[in-house]
């Protein structure tokens, strides 16, 4: 099922299905735990982001516009991986989990990131940041760790590189409805790209790639011209507020995630939507006050 855009009126076959979930006749599927990562450049129109169509078929978001990310690996979880920034422990208070799940969860968040567009969060030192990732030799590295042939300990230590979890800030958490088959109770990270580096169309489950502006990419979802899931729309109207990366990142670091947030279906005039995190509302209700009607 798709989970439509904030204040689009649910089908009543899904408000029925829903509610049999909430009525215990059937059982929500057990979510599965990932992390995601908005990665940021400048741009004339504020911070752009970096997009990925995802390709149709997949089971789920297909065909929608997703951030590089994807599922906690158990080799994610590995206390000797090399790191620098933030300790776990530091993670786990901004992220709301324990220290171990925070480690699992920049873990993952990294290597997704460079298994998902070539960008890599890491260096030689704790002050320094890989400068190109788009050599022959990394491309086969990034082939063995999406096959899961290399962890990310291993292939840190065989190149000299510590993980630099500084370049990563904490920003929101949601947990995929109850009557999704497949769920997810992912993690929103917020990376810009280091200086030097550029990401590159690799990913295996996605069509294409795209760098816009959050700003437009939401005025494209709102237009029927990208799809979007309700999380990835909000969190790019959240960040499309922002006049830059570097503010972005200095909200993050002002952040720590409480709670992971599950959309839930709630009346609306005609019908019934999908519920969101009561902070966005006021921006989404200005948003919608500004567009003409459709």
């Amino acid at each position: 099922m798709r989970i439509p855009l904030p204040q689009t009126r649910l089908p009543d076959d899904l408000v029925a299905v829903a509610g049999e979930y909430a009525d215990g006749t059937r059982e929500p599927a057990e979510p599965r735990t990932a992390a995601t990562v908005l990665l940021m450049r400048a741009s004339s129109e504020g911070p752009a982001l970096y997009y990925l169509r995802r390709q149709r078929s997949m089971s789920f978001a297909g065909g929608m516009a997703v951030y590089p990310g994807g599922g906690v690996d158990p080799r994610d979880f590995d206390i000797e991986v090399a790191w620098a920034g933030p300790s776990p422990q530091e993670w786990a208070t901004r992220l709301g989990v324990d220290e171990e799940m925070a480690r699992a969860l920049v873990c993952a968040a990294a290597r997704e990131t460079f298994e998902e567009s070539g960008v890599l969060l890491a260096g030689a030192s704790s002050s320094d940041v890989v400068a190109d990732t788009t050599g022959e030799d990394w491309e086969a590295d990034r082939v063995a760790l999406e096959s899961r042939e290399l962890s990310l300990t291993s292939f840190l230590n065989r190149r000299g590189l510590v993980l630099r979890t500084d370049l990563l800030g904490a920003w929101d958490a949601w947990l995929t409805p109850v009557f999704e088959p497949r769920r997810f109770r992912t993690w929103f990270f917020v990376a810009a790209l280091p200086e030097g580096q550029r990401t590159r169309d690799v990913s295996s489950e996605s069509t294409s790639v795209e760098w816009l502006p959050a700003r437009i990419a939401i005025d494209q979802a709102d237009d029927g011209e990208l799809a979007m899931m309700a999380p990835t729309y909000l969190t790019s109207m959240d960040v499309a507020s922002y006049d830059s990366p570097e503010a972005v990142l200095a909200e993050a670091a002002t952040r720590s995630i409480d709670a992971v947030f599950t959309p839930a279906v709630e009346p609306m005039d005609d019908g019934y939507t999908l519920s969101m995190p009561d902070r966005l509302r006021p921006m989404l209700a200005q948003r919608l006050a500004g567009r003409p009607p459709s």
